[in-house]
């Protein structure tokens, strides 16, 4: 699997789009704004009232959160500018990156009202001159020139991986990690998540200003067990689905067994671990909070409320996996493979309260 070809949210603005099925991922970027404000507030100050801000969204996919993030980052500077008295606003360069099958027209068409409708919503007349750039690539790679960025967010990226790990033996009838995955299959993805990581930390070191901030929310997971339902029991559903899909003989067990997700949910200690072994950045903030799976309901379907629930949590990882399952087992599937999904997930939700875990990481690049 070419991770970096294949690797993308439903673009468009589709029923089963990320754009339209984000709701979650919204709410976590909601729950971590009093880390991102605190970070820019301390950034702010020590770089003595810059006129100019270069920050970064990494992983921002397309779709309102992406805007929304960068919004959210202006007008916390304003309000910031205002409490220190500073009456010169500064210029904000936004750079927007993902994978280059990111939707970035999506983004792009929708610069020009973002601009509009953030200069009504600055807290004084004068706004802060914002300019957007899309950047396409991995955040595993250098993106930007030396010593150039101030700020980096990133919100639910870090936790993809930039490769299916290498496995020596074969994790037969799951598609990530499980509790009967073997101790090998294991080992390869916190193997390839600690390489990953330690590989973003060191280009983002290159391209940060000192005293630079970041400020990283990841999947994750609080236990010590990377196979723990916390972490692994979304995934657990859909391999349900196409295990079932294998016993009825519409999918192979070849298929199957060579399909895996590109990613590892890391808890705390991992996240501080590899910070602490690159050594460029010290970690202000580690902060662990959990957001349901019903923060994804729209509620506006004329459905019972188990069912909105899990109707929406279907369309969401929908949203997300499904380039994914699409590229490695043909569309002819597709259909059936997510109406077993949200049922599985519909059955999940009503019978207890499913949740998932961010790990939230404020840092400060060292001089």
């Amino acid at each position: 699997m070419d991770v970096a070809q294949l690797l993308h949210m439903n673009g468009g603005d589709g029923d089963y789009s990320y754009s339209n099925n984000s709701l979650l991922q919204r709410k976590v970027i909601s729950m971590t704004k009093p880390i991102i404000d605190e970070a820019l507030a301390k950034l702010y100050s020590a770089m003595n009232f810059p006129k100019t801000l270069i920050m970064a969204d990494l992983g921002c996919s397309s779709g309102p959160n992406t805007l929304l993030v960068a919004s959210e980052l202006v007008k916390s500077v304003d309000k910031i500018r205002q409490k220190f008295g500073n009456d010169e606003s500064p210029e904000i360069q936004i750079y927007l990156n993902d994978l280059p099958h990111n939707d970035f027209n999506t983004i792009f068409l929708s610069v020009s009202k973002f601009q509009k409708n953030l200069t009504n919503q600055m807290v004084s007349n004068s706004s802060s001159p914002c300019y957007i750039s899309g950047v396409p690539g991995s955040f595993y790679t250098r993106l930007f020139l030396s010593k150039s960025i101030h700020f980096v967010y990133s919100s639910y990226s870090l936790m993809w991986l930039s490769r299916v790990p290498k496995m020596i033996n074969t994790n037969k009838n799951n598609i990530y990690l499980s509790t009967t995955s073997p101790p090998c299959v294991i080992k390869a993805y916190r193997e390839q998540f600690q390489s990953d990581f330690l590989t973003f930390l060191k280009y983002r070191a290159e391209e940060m200003v000192s005293g630079g901030r970041m400020v990283l929310t990841i999947l994750g997971r609080q236990s010590d067990d990377p196979c723990s339902k916390e972490c692994c029991y979304v995934w657990d559903l859909l391999a349900t689905s196409l295990k079932d899909m294998v016993a009825e003989g519409l999918i192979e067990e070849e298929k199957l067994d060579s399909f895996n997700i590109p990613q590892y949910t890391p808890n705390p200690k991992e996240v501080s671990n590899e910070v602490e072994k690159e050594g460029s950045f010290v970690i202000d903030c580690l902060e662990v909070s959990e957001v349901n799976w019903d923060a994804c309901t729209d509620n506006n379907l004329n459905l019972s409320k188990e069912d909105v629930q899990g109707y929406n949590m279907g369309k969401c990882m929908r949203a997300v996996a499904e380039p994914l399952v699409l590229s490695h087992f043909g569309d002819s599937i597709i259909e059936e493979v997510f109406k077993r999904y949200t049922d599985n997930i519909k059955i999940s939700m009503s019978g207890e309260k499913t949740k998932l875990v961010n790990v939230t990481v404020s840092m400060t690049r060292k001089g």
